[in-house]
């Protein structure tokens, strides 16, 4: 198994476009023998040390292979919906690991 952590920064005012490419994109995981394992929106009161910004959202990804996460990218039917997850970004984290 492969897993990704994803921590995600959204642009101001951007939330409702990001959450509109999170509809399409969430349900193809599966489609490439993955699993949303967590969907986490930090919040202040949570938030028990700070160095860094507080993401909007951080979400575990597990995935089988290499090639399942491949084929997820190119999907054609996410592809048509890059330009929300682009108009609402502003940056992303992308952890590669493994469970231990």
């Amino acid at each position: 198994m492969i897993y990704f952590t994803q921590l995600i920064y959204i642009l101001d005012g951007q939330e409702q476009t990001f959450l509109e490419f999170e509809d399409v994109a969430i349900p193809l995981i599966a489609k490439y023998n993955g699993k949303l394992l967590l969907r986490y929106r930090p919040t202040p009161d949570n938030i028990i040390e700070k160095n860094m910004e507080m993401p909007y959202e951080i979400h575990l990804v597990e995935f089988e292979k290499e090639e399942d996460v491949a084929a997820f990218f190119r999907d054609e039917e996410r592809k048509k919906f890059l330009h929300l997850k682009e108009q609402s970004i502003k940056s992303t984290w992308l952890i590669k690991g493994s469970k231990i």
